[in-house]
């Protein structure tokens, strides 16, 4: 990877992008989905397996360090500052054994290192310090891709009136996707924080981020989000 030349990517990248567009627009994709009046910010599998180096699920260390952790500090002083709903989600497994007969990994094991996970081990899957939870947020643990495969969040975002998810997080190419998938799937308004979402491979934040942009959600900068979350409460009320 690293004799990889990003700036040749991006503008390789950008070129598609573009005949991609025209392509889209033309069909009618790259519809906004729009911000809506009760947010909530779900951060996706921030923990320190993902965010620290030394383990097989480390993503981009100069992106983790300098870009997504520092946006997730942003998001969550302003979530924290105007009372919107944050929820950690973070991945682990209680059976590890890849020759158990039975797992609570289900098959993904042949396919990714998920079995180095252990649930034992609470400081690989612990949300990393530099954003951990506070009292008040919850933290939820999930088994699959998709933050809201057989998990509890959509009944927890429901139940608290939430209608748009700004979502951070790793990975782009995976979980975050999944997630926005499942969100917009879901009915909430999904919105995918463009400086904090990561990965492993060149690229692949890239490509994601514009094609969820087309189908599943809207990309926006961390500042735009910050700027909502902190004017959302003014707007909602003045609309109603």
């Amino acid at each position: 990877m690293k004799d990889v030349d990003h700036k040749e990517l991006d503008r390789l990248l950008q070129q598609a992008f573009e005949v991609a567009s025209e392509l889209y627009q033309q069909r009618g994709f790259q519809r906004r989905v729009g911000f809506g009046k009760r947010p909530a910010l779900v951060s996706v599998d921030l923990a320190n397996a993902w965010t620290r180096p030394g383990n097989p699920f480390t993503c981009d260390q100069d992106k983790m360090d300098n870009e997504i952790i520092p946006g997730m500090q942003k998001l969550l002083s302003a979530c924290r500052a105007n009372g919107h709903p944050v929820i950690h989600v973070t991945t682990a497994y209680e059976i590890t054994d890849r020759n158990a007969s039975f797992t609570d990994m289900g098959l993904w094991h042949n396919k990714i290192p998920v079995d180095v996970v252990n649930l034992a081990d609470k400081d690989l899957w612990a949300i990393d310090s530099r954003i951990a939870p506070i009292e008040g947020e919850y933290t939820l643990l999930k088994k699959r891709a998709s933050s809201f495969h057989g998990t509890e969040l959509a009944g927890i975002l429901r139940a608290n009136n939430v209608d748009t998810i700004l979502v951070t997080g790793v990975t782009a190419c995976a979980c975050v996707r999944q997630t926005i998938c499942d969100g917009i799937a879901d009915g909430f308004r999904t919105i995918a924080v463009k400086e904090a979402i990561g990965d492993r491979v060149p690229g692949a934040v890239a490509w994601n981020l514009f094609d969820i942009d087309a189908k599943f959600g809207d990309v926006h900068t961390v500042d735009e989000c910050v700027d909502y979350l902190n004017t959302v409460n003014g707007a909602a009320a003045a609309a109603e």
